[in-house]
């Protein structure tokens, strides 16, 4: 009995450290593409990597046309029968052959008119952007700085290019025609500006292979250049735009971070304990890192920062565990950063950086694994609820209002190494939160007396008015007034009673 009880206690517990990390939890099978072609993939491209998610894109695009296309010839069959049985209903021998020819001719030019308006783009949708664009246009300072640096970078992929020699030459010409070719093509929706991109890096990738037989060590620094000299002249027409709900979407995420302040690393189960001093400095590098990727212009840089985010992440874990750091650990640490610093323009930045970066980077390599799992922990923190942390719903319903605040742990022995600044700024936070916690005790006190006097007052005032309805008050008729008492009086029965005379019979 003792052996089964064991068992049973043991089991439990592995069920409810389980439970502990069911929220956050990803194995790492499903940051790959849905198809199964070992590349990774993205919740951006509804799990797919990007090659397998252009394919899709293409089929659901082509199949969108064809049905496009059936109907607006089914719709301008219908309008020819409709308009062939009217003309005929309201008598068309009135009407000269030459007259009905020429009626006829403009209907179908109108009618194909109206087709061609389903596949080509909005003149006053092109005049509507002009004119947010001319409102939005940054500042002549910000102007000046981009062109500074978007001539630096050209200056660069010059010199870059000048050791490919006659590769170099073609690479440069490819480039410049795709940007007039972009400049010609800002009526395109983003995706199609995507996928413009898209192919212009697969189409020099293969001609670096196969035209040109450059290593693919070269390619791959070829491809970084080509993608910094593109991006630097496309940024402020392809991020963010107005055409998009990105500025939406990262309000939103915002805001959601914001609510979530409260979130501690025990919640998530964050296997950092930033009270060692040099766990504390990679959190803020981290937290840095990651902040730092709004103000880079390159998909790649943005990579980059996203990389040494994680980078120090993992740094982090392996200090406090004295051992390296699983995936397991890795993702909840990770959203334990996104929550504390809250990067600007979340939404916008991974979206960017699916749009315009090489895919290569993305569906392989170190890149693309710290890629994905930001991703994800985006889609976690926009899904986070009680379960998750393991809360009841009216525990985490309470701390996103605001009502009330989790407990802080803190540790009440210090290592000797630490000064005794630190010390009494913990014992001061103690403080603090002893003092928040009375307040708000005091105010729920205040609160119920309140309560109570108000229900006194109802009792009382019901009371009241049930003796008044129960006994009625019952106001008799105003007597006579009476006689002054030192007045003359004429009469003497308007005296009062005591100083009326007697009157004896004698």
């Amino acid at each position: 009995c003792f052996c089964l009880l064991t068992l049973f206690f043991l089991n439990r517990k592995k069920m409810n450290l389980k439970s502990e990390r069911r929220g956050i939890h990803v194995d790492q099978s499903e940051l790959l593409c849905k198809k199964g072609c070992g590349y990774y993939g993205n919740p951006a491209w509804q799990g797919f990597c990007s090659k397998c998610w252009r394919e899709e894109y293409h089929k659901a695009r082509q199949k969108q046309i064809q049905e496009d296309w059936e109907l607006a010839e089914r719709l301008q069959r219908e309008e020819e029968e409709a308009y062939a049985s009217s003309q005929s209903t309201q008598g068309a021998q009135s009407l000269t052959f030459s007259k009905f020819e020429e009626k006829k001719t403009n209907e179908k030019t109108r009618k194909v008119t109206t087709v061609k308006k389903f596949f080509t783009a909005s003149s006053r949708t092109g005049a509507k952007k002009a004119e947010i664009q001319e409102a939005k246009a940054p500042s002549p300072s910000i102007n000046r700085q981009a062109s500074l640096e978007t001539d630096r970078v050209s200056k660069e992929f010059i010199e870059f290019l000048k050791t490919y020699h006659k590769p170099g030459q073609d690479i440069y010409k490819q480039c410049k025609l795709f940007l007039d070719t972009m400049n010609h093509k800002r009526d395109l929706s983003i995706e199609e500006q995507s996928e413009c991109a898209q192919d212009f890096y697969q189409n020099v990738a293969e001609k670096l292979q196969t035209r040109w037989k450059v290593p693919p060590e070269k390619v791959e620094k070829a491809m970084d250049q080509i993608e910094k000299y593109i991006m630097t002249r496309q940024y402020k027409y392809v991020f963010c735009p107005e055409t998009t709900d990105d500025e939406k979407k990262d309000l939103a995420v915002q805001k959601r971070i914001r609510a979530l302040h409260w979130v501690t690393p025990q919640m998530l189960c964050v296997p950092v304990n930033e009270e060692i001093p040099e766990v504390s400095d990679m959190v803020v590098k981290a937290i840095t890192d990651i902040i730092e990727m709004d103000s880079k212009r390159v998909p790649r840089d943005k990579l980059a920062c996203i990389t040494k985010c994680s980078k120090h992440i993992f740094n982090a874990i392996k200090i406090t565990k004295n051992e390296p750091a699983s995936a397991d650990d890795f993702l909840p640490t990770l959203i334990y950063i996104v929550l504390k610093g809250n990067p600007p323009r979340l939404q916008s930045n991974i979206q960017y950086i699916t749009r315009f970066c090489n895919p290569s980077r993305l569906m392989t390599g170190e890149d693309g694994y710290y890629f994905t799992n930001l991703c994800c922990a985006v889609a976690f923190i926009e899904k986070l609820d009680a379960q998750s942390l393991n809360l009841s719903q009216e525990d985490f319903d309470r701390f996103m209002t605001g009502q009330t605040s989790p407990k802080k742990q803190e540790s009440d022995s210090f290592s000797p190494d630490v000064c005794l600044g630190v010390k009494q700024m913990y014992k001061n936070l103690d403080l603090l939160s002893q003092l928040n916690e009375r307040q708000e005790r005091i105010v729920s006190e205040a609160k119920k007396l309140e309560e109570d006097l108000i229900d006194w007052t109802d009792g009382i005032t019901k009371e009241v008015q049930d003796i008044v309805e129960k006994y009625p008050l019952d106001i008799k008729p105003k007597n006579q007034a009476l006689a002054a008492i030192d007045s003359e009086n004429v009469e003497n029965d308007k005296l009062p009673p005591p100083l009326q005379p007697q009157v004896y019979a004698g």
